[in-house]
């Protein structure tokens, strides 16, 4: 027992699965043995939460799919010292294959250490790199380091960070500003908050150097209000680091002063561009300017400022204290590092992932993710959101780094990679992502504004089997003004998911306008479900379920779906157990 630690993960994806409610469980029963157990947050594998790792004689095993049936089993094990092989995931083959291409320097601490204690955050090199920096180097130094490294910008631009940062550090004004953007809001992507939830100091550390490295005295991190449990650690962890002296004034004794606290934005997605999100800051109504002047001369209260994302900054304590060497070793190209990925969408084993650049897209999503979630032939990956574009399986040997993404008609973006199987339709894929990108425009631009409704009009025309071939040419059209006329990023970006799908699954397209057809069956104007005579035993379980009472039949007897009366919702066809229902 005195060699035992129990631990219980709890970042949002493990509470979502029942974490929580096995924290609760186990709690009592280990306090009676004389143990705590502790808290660690998200390790990555968020297809096996909730997860339970127990510590014996300086050995962790981790086990994953943890309900109170085998979590009785876990506490019965701690009591004997015989663990059982049940459920251990690091070790099984889909354990192995997730983690063995990976690579973790962002990632590393996630997982492992508690979120909420500073002390096991020092235990494992915590704010070494910030000493090193204070007591070393001169801030140039430090700028020039992070330049030797090749660190781009993860949020999505890939522009090098020590290039920004000297920027900063050469602007002129007293009073500099530092932001960390963590408004993360592209569906399918949880890096940020997975970080923030499991390693805010990281990320805090990695601001202290850039401000140290720039001169700036103050610093916000934006983190979106729907991130509860990000924003209470990041709180937890600024008040800790301000008690020992990391953050605030002539910190670790020396003149350098700065100062942090969180900025909780409301959910608008224009606000990841960081004009946006600088006026956000200040009150204002988040919505891009014209640059120039560029943040780095004016930017919060029109004093320099600059801007990384938060895996950027996650980056940066790695880079200081193992040398630029240790980082760019891990090189494809013009492509320095690893890159984080939230897996998500249709895939076996959908988590965060760190992966070295230059691994291929069928790497990650055949041996890391194990392929599709429901076994059918993998489609495509969406990449970069919803300003990113659908990448098909024929390109999957692309290798991950940001020129031969961007060749690809993608981006790499902040790091989601959403997968897609043959049951996917694209055409509606595309018109979903547009939807977002149309709901999402803060207005100012009138291409943006009214050229991605004219585009989403189009686009649901088509799915609901009115389109015309025309209105290929016509999305095209519509694509280039837009780009070329928007003012930032999620306006020039946002015709990316329909110009990929049109160039790559056009013969869809062309189904449902010539043939008025959708070939993966999920377009609802151009599908009809109906009884598969031959299997149906009249068991009545479709009839049930259907909303609409479109099912008619007597029990034991062949039923009939009145296409008239059908919403196709798929009710019947989930709730039926002999495939008697199919979509034509």
């Amino acid at each position: 027992m005195e060699n035992t630690r129990v631990f219980v993960g709890l970042g949002s994806c493990g509470i979502a699965a029942g974490a929580q409610d096995i924290y609760d469980y186990m709690e009592p029963e280990l306090k009676i043995e004389g143990l705590d157990l502790e808290v660690t947050s998200c390790v990555g594998m968020c297809y096996a939460e909730p997860i339970v790792e127990i510590e014996y004689e300086g050995e962790r095993r981790r086990y994953g799919y943890v309900d109170k049936k085998f979590a009785d089993e876990l506490l019965e094990s701690v009591k004997t010292g015989d663990f059982p092989d049940k459920n251990m995931i690091a070790i099984s083959d889909d354990g192995k294959k997730y983690l063995d291409r990976q690579v973790k320097i962002v990632l590393k601490n996630c997982g492992i250490i508690n979120p909420e204690s500073i002390d096991e955050y020092l235990e494992a090199d915590g704010y070494k790199a910030l000493q090193k920096c204070v007591e070393e180097y001169k801030p140039e130094e430090v700028v020039s380091i992070v330049k030797e490294s090749g660190l781009k910008g993860r949020g999505g631009a890939g522009f090098l960070t020590g290039l920004k940062w000297s920027f900063l550090a050469g602007a002129k004004g007293d009073y500099k500003y530092l932001v960390c953007n963590a408004d993360e809001g592209d569906p399918g992507a949880f890096m940020d908050r997975s970080i923030l939830e499991g390693d805010p100091h990281k990320v805090i550390e990695g601001m202290l150097i850039a401000a140290y490295a720039t001169g700036a005295k103050e610093g916000v991190i934006y983190c979106r209000a729907e991130y509860p449990l990000a924003i209470k650690r990041l709180n937890i962890a600024i008040q800790a680091g301000e008690e020992k002296n990391y953050i605030g004034d002539n910190i670790l004794g020396t003149d350098f002063s700065f100062h942090l606290h969180v900025k909780e934005g409301a959910g608008a997605f224009v606000c990841g561009e960081e004009t946006a999100l600088m006026a956000s800051i200040e009150g204002k109504r988040g919505m891009p300017r014209l640059r120039p002047p560029f943040p780095a001369n004016s930017g919060i209260n029109k004093s320099p400022t600059n801007i990384n994302n938060v895996e950027t900054y996650g980056n940066v304590p790695f880079i200081i204290l193992n040398g630029a060497d240790a980082f760019n070793k891990y090189a494809f190209k013009n492509s320095y590092g690893t890159k984080v990925f939230a897996l998500a969408g249709k895939i076996k084993r959908g988590g965060l992932i760190e992966v070295p650049m230059g691994l291929s897209i069928r790497e990650i999503v055949t041996d890391v993710g194990g392929g599709t979630s429901s076994g059918r032939p993998v489609k495509a990956v969406q990449m970069g959101g919803p300003a990113g574009g659908c990448i098909p399986e024929s390109l999957f040997d692309t290798p991950i780094d940001y020129d031969s993404i961007n060749e690809t008609g993608a981006i790499m973006g902040s790091g989601g990679m959403v997968v897609m199987d043959d049951s996917t339709c694209m055409v509606d894929v595309a018109r979903y992502f547009l939807s977002f990108t149309q709901n999402e425009s803060c207005g100012k631009c009138t291409f943006c504004r009214i050229g991605t409704k004219r585009m989403l009009e189009i686009l649901t025309r088509i799915t609901d089997g009115k389109g015309e071939m025309e209105d290929l040419d016509k999305l095209i059209e519509l694509a280039g003004h837009i780009t070329k006329t928007s003012l930032c990023g999620l306006g020039q970006l946002a015709p990316n998911p329909v110009l990929t799908t049109i160039k790559y699954f056009r013969e869809e397209y062309e189904a449902h306008i010539k043939d008025h057809k959708c070939p993966a069956g999920v377009c609802k104007s151009l599908i009809i479900i109906q009884v598969v005579p031959d299997n149906c035993t009249g068991c009545t379980l479709c009839a049930r379920v259907c909303p609409v009472s479109a099912i008619e039949g007597e029990r034991k007897k062949i039923h009939v779906i009145n296409p008239e009366t059908c919403t196709r919702c798929g009710l019947c066809i989930e709730a039926c157990n002999f495939d008697a229902i199919e979509v034509v």
